[in-house]
């Protein structure tokens, strides 16, 4: 007997995982890490938990993809939304913002983000990935001499990508310790010490 074609729930395709990626997201962040199930989850996205597994091996697998899929869409709206240094600094305070919303997955990503600092972790490729992406992608936001020129002296765009994702992780990790801090104020106060002010020079 010939066995039938998976379809349905158990189609590996973009659409099903990306609804899985987003269920899981709602539930960690409802739920945490810990309490959320994969069960829950594949109910959450209308999959069975075979289905589901169908896709993700784990629910650390998931996590990560969770976590990338957030990655991607901030790497894309500031691409879409921040063209000049100006633009930088209200960016940034809007999206820590938002990340102030959902506080478990800020306390995920910095755990995963430690977690895969092994070399033998299933994320340690992703996250030596992610951070070299987003230094790139910083240096390549100033492409002209202007933009390029309002740098600090002495400071080179390949530096202040380091620093830049030094502070806004450093102080996302402070707020997870301490959420009656203010860190909002001082990513703006970052961001002009990195720049001078255009009518300046």
């Amino acid at each position: 007997m010939v066995q039938a074609k998976a379809r349905g729930p158990y189609a590996k395709t973009p659409a099903r995982r990306a609804e899985i990626v987003r269920a899981a997201r709602d539930s960690f962040a409802e739920h945490g890490y810990a309490q959320a199930s994969l069960r829950g989850i594949a109910e959450r996205a209308g999959i069975t938990h075979a289905g589901l597994l169908h896709h993700f091996r784990n629910k650390d697998e998931l996590l990560a993809a969770v976590l990338a899929e957030r990655d991607s869409e901030e790497w894309q709206q500031g691409a879409d939304e921040v063209d000049s240094p100006d633009q930088l600094g209200p960016y940034l305070a809007e999206l820590i913002r938002h990340h102030q919303t959902a506080p478990e997955l800020m306390r995920l990503w910095i755990e995963l983000a430690a977690a895969a600092s092994r070399p033998d972790h299933p994320a340690h490729a992703y996250f030596v990935g992610r951070y070299e992406r987003g230094r790139a992608q910083f240096a390549d936001g100033l492409p002209d001499k202007a933009a390029r020129g309002r740098l600090r002296e002495g400071v080179t765009p390949e530096s202040a990508a380091v620093l830049f994702q030094a502070v806004l992780n450093g102080l996302q990790l402070q707020w997870v310790l301490d959420q009656s801090l203010d860190i909002v104020g001082p990513v703006t106060d970052f961001v002009q010490l990195l720049f001078e002010q255009e009518n300046t020079r």
